[in-house]
């Protein structure tokens, strides 16, 4: 019996790479990311001084990829800060769950591409939306294995706080998952659908909220 999980695969890994260390490594892989996405934007060198214009509106396309992705992988990185925040101790589950998504996270910049030159095809839309399903996912089940394994968790931190986690994370998976059957009627619709996971996430925090006090 594992001193921490008590159970299949809940061996205690965080006496070899702590949290702190294992979350600083993420974010690294993080930055790497964003990094690369910029590199992306770039118009030819020589161009006449008449076709700068046109270059530059030619790269509209990977301008908006690059934002979009920007924001994406921002809200992952905070949301996995959020999970970690919670996290007392790793076991092998949480250790491969991140690492898998930080793979997730590193490929991203592929996706990205994808979707600035080929955005308003479906394979290109269905791949971007099925990456951020999956790095959501990937969150939600580390949520899961510390609702699960309460002893992994931070002491005293109320079930209530890794619900929501788990809420908030099926409501990213689900709007981006959903979109992929929509590609197929309108790359553009499957797109704009992605906004709501903005009030989703909005309502989910106001539901959250206690209630003021009467009087």
């Amino acid at each position: 019996m594992s001193p921490v999980g008590r159970g299949p695969g809940a061996e205690d890994v965080d006496t070899v790479i702590g949290r702190e260390r294992l979350l600083a490594f993420g974010d690294a892989v993080f930055a790497i990311a964003i990094t690369l996405l910029a590199l992306d934007i770039n118009v030819p060198n020589g161009l006449p001084d008449a076709q700068l214009g046109d270059a530059l509106l030619d790269i509209l396309a990977d301008v908006g990829a690059f934002l979009l992705s920007f924001v994406v992988i921002g809200v992952l990185w905070l949301s996995q800060h959020s999970v970690f925040a919670k996290v007392a101790r790793l076991d092998s589950w949480l250790l491969y769950l991140y690492l898998a998504l930080l793979a997730v996270i590193a490929g991203l910049p592929f996706p990205t591409r994808l979707i600035s030159e080929y955005g308003d095809t479906a394979p290109a839309t269905a791949v971007y939306a099925g990456a951020i399903a999956l790095a959501s996912a990937l969150l939600t089940a580390m949520s899961l294995r510390l609702h699960f394994r309460p002893e992994l968790a931070t002491p005293g931190l109320g079930r209530e706080s890794l619900r929501r986690s788990v809420q908030e994370g099926v409501v990213m998976v689900l709007v981006f998952a959903a979109s992929i059957p929509l590609t197929l009627v309108s790359p553009k619709v499957a797109q704009i659908s992605w906004l709501a996971a903005i009030p989703l996430r909005r309502w989910l925090d106001l539901r959250s909220r206690p209630a003021p006090p009467a009087g």
